[in-house]
């Protein structure tokens, strides 16, 4: 007996247990949805946030106080879209009469049919010129706006730090700031030229009704904008997400496609045409499945519009007709009902467009006001000024830096760097070599002690000053897709001819600039392609020379050289440091053993100093990296 009560029991055990669980489950999808729930909610506060900032930021642009000329055409283009507004209003009325003189049903003193008419057309007639004299005076002001705001952007993304560029993707942000400013004048025109307008005009059309019919005319033009409205908000707020991941696939896809033809060479190193393709390819598949429920959305948008405007059309038509069947209307406002209604449809018709097109705008906008709203890691204190260079004496004092606050870098680097003095930094690679430099042109602020030029922390000064204090040849140099002319006159601004010829003299290019059937008017291509690597320090070489500064950084400023070139080369940097302070980072040692000091860095800290003679007599590590590139070299 006891045996047949615990099999029993076991049954009703399970069914207690599956129980339990669907309950759990059912409490789990509860506790989901309503997460859910309140994500939505706060994702939709944030949206909103968003967008009340943007509008706000926007206002400026529209109403600045130190430009009246500006609020004069505001007010000027607000006062012609009322006026065309009225008589937009009014218009149906004169219709109405002409059509009721032609029936007979209107007074013989009225101008007649023909005089009607007439005013019918003129009326439409200064309606619409009024509206395109409206957006010719407003026209300055909405490229006036969009001027500025992409020239602030712009301005903005250069005075970002090393660090924000170095993870940037540029076929990213280059779309956000497309959309952002394309945004600009669109919301300026349709947020007060649109939605503004249309309120104004069934504002008017309602009284019209009201006072003309009766209140039921009224209240099925009032039903059917409140049901057309909600319809367009609703489904135009569904749209909105539906827009966004559009965008984000597209801005994927863009990225992907300027990020592939920048890397042009190494896709064609490793033979990764049809990689790269079938990469880009399911961007844009991604990016297709996005624009096909955008599309199918906007169907749905349209049919749902047309079908609450055909209804309330439908039902005020009715309305007016019984009306003169039973000769409590005319002809003539039975037509004049019906212009009325078309003359509604066709904003209300624009209406889910423009509000769509304007939460776009805004979210376009709101990406490109996070992007001016990037902090900068390196500014200006307040009241900085120029810096001084009178000898050009650069001190690192216990210098210590990471660009990952758990993996420091410099570990209290102490180097002296006299006027005049040319000094050299060597060591492997992760040794903080050309940290120091991006420290010294203050790319990033040290973590901690100081750097000096002249005995000024270069935190206090002004970063355009002591960008011009300091020339840079890097390693790699990136020329602008232009002429070989524009390129070097890029060092100084308003550069001469003759001052340009002497900097490529200087880096030994001049002749083969003039041996080319352009000369100084050859295009270098995308990042200087059509050069070689030498071709293209050379030019790097002699932009650094014209603009002539007291700070010379050469950051292994020869690498991408021929033995033969760079020693033709190494003669024009030194004749281009005579004078001046020059810091020398360098991977090949044959190429700094001449300098006044060199100073060798491990795990970043100092661990040798002195001239090429004196380390390689000392037997230390600057001598042991020398014969392994002497053994190197030889073996080659």
């Amino acid at each position: 007996m006891a045996t047949d009560t615990t099999e029993g029991s076991k049954p009703r055990d399970d069914a207690a247990r599956h129980a339990r669980e669907r309950a759990e489950a059912r409490g789990a999808e509860a506790e989901r949805r309503e997460a859910d729930r309140r994500d939505a909610a706060a994702i939709a506060a944030e949206e909103r946030r968003s967008g009340l900032r943007t509008i706000r930021k926007v206002g400026p642009y529209l109403w600045p106080a130190d430009k009246p000329w500006v609020k004069r055409r505001v007010v000027i283009a607000l006062g012609l879209l009322t006026l065309a507004k009225v008589i937009s209003a009014f218009t149906p009325i004169l219709y109405k009469y002409a059509v009721d003189t032609l029936s007979g049903e209107a007074s013989d003193l009225l101008l007649g049919a023909v005089g009607l008419t007439v005013a019918y057309g003129l009326a439409r007639l200064m309606s619409g010129g009024f509206q395109q004299l409206r957006d010719a005076v407003f026209s300055k002001v909405g490229q006036r706006a969009l001027r500025q705001l992409a020239l602030e952007t712009f301005t903005h993304i250069h005075r970002l730090s090393l660090r924000y560029h170095i993870t940037r993707k540029t076929g990213g942000l280059s779309r956000i700031i497309e959309r952002g400013v394309k945004g600009v004048e669109f919301l300026l025109r349709f947020l007060l030229f649109s939605i503004v307008p249309l309120f104004l005009e069934l504002l008017l059309v309602a009284v019209i009704l009201f006072f003309t019919f009766d209140v039921w005319y009224l209240a099925v033009v009032v039903v059917t904008i409140g049901a057309y409205v909600q319809f367009t908000f609703k489904v135009t707020e569904w749209r909105v997400k539906l827009r966004r991941e559009m965008n984000k696939q597209d801005t994927d896809a863009n990225q992907k496609a300027i990020d592939s033809l920048l890397n042009f060479e190494t896709v064609k190193y490793f033979g990764a045409e049809a990689r790269e393709a079938a990469r880009y390819d399911r961007a844009m598949q991604n990016y297709e499945s996005a624009a096909i429920r955008t599309a199918t959305s906007l169907a749905f948008l349209n049919f749902g519009q047309t079908f609450i405007i055909t209804a309330g059309l439908v039902i005020v038509m009715v309305m007016a007709a019984l009306g003169v069947q039973s000769g409590a209307l005319t002809v003539g406002d039975f037509v004049m009902v019906n212009a009325y209604m078309i003359q509604l449809t066709m904003p209300l018709g624009f209406l889910g467009t423009v509000y769509r097109e304007i939460r776009q705008a805004l979210t376009d906008m709101g990406e490109m006001f996070d992007l001016l709203e990037q902090p900068r890691d390196v500014d200006d204190r307040p009241g900085a000024g120029p810096i001084r260079v009178d000898r050009g004496v650069v001190r690192f004092r216990d210098v210590r830096f990471g660009y990952d606050p758990a993996r420091p870098i410099l570990k209290g680097i102490d180097l002296d760097v006299g006027a005049g003095e040319s000094v050299a930094l060597v060591g492997p690679s992760g040794s903080g070599k050309s940290t120091i430099g991006r420290l010294l042109f203050r790319f990033y602020d040290v973590g901690g002690g100081a750097i000096t030029i002249d005995g000024q922390d270069i935190r206090a000064v002004t970063q355009d000053s002591l960008h011009a204090a300091i020339g840079v040849v890097p390693q790699d140099t990136v020329l602008f897709n232009d002429t070989i002319r524009y390129n070097i006159a890029y060092g100084r601004e308003n550069a001469t001819d003759a001052q340009i010829h002497a900097a490529a003299r200087a880096a030994q290019i001049h002749d083969f600039v003039v041996s080319l059937p352009e000369g100084y008017d050859t295009q270098v291509g995308e990042r200087g392609l059509k050069l070689s690597g030498g071709e293209k320090q050379r030019v790097g070489i002699a932009r650094t020379l014209l603009k002539d500064p007291p700070i010379l950084l050469l950051d292994e400023a020869t690498s991408a050289l021929d033995t033969e070139t760079e020693a033709e080369i190494q003669t024009a940097l030194k004749r281009a440091g005579e004078g001046r302070t020059v810091l020398t980072i360098a991977h090949r040692l044959s190429t700094i053993a001449d300098v006044d000091r060199i100073v060798v860095l491990q795990d970043g800290q100092v661990v040798e100093e002195g001239t090429h003679a004196d380390l390689l007599s000392r037997g230390g590590r600057y001598a042991a990296l020398w014969a392994r590139q002497q053994s190197g070299e030889e073996t080659a």
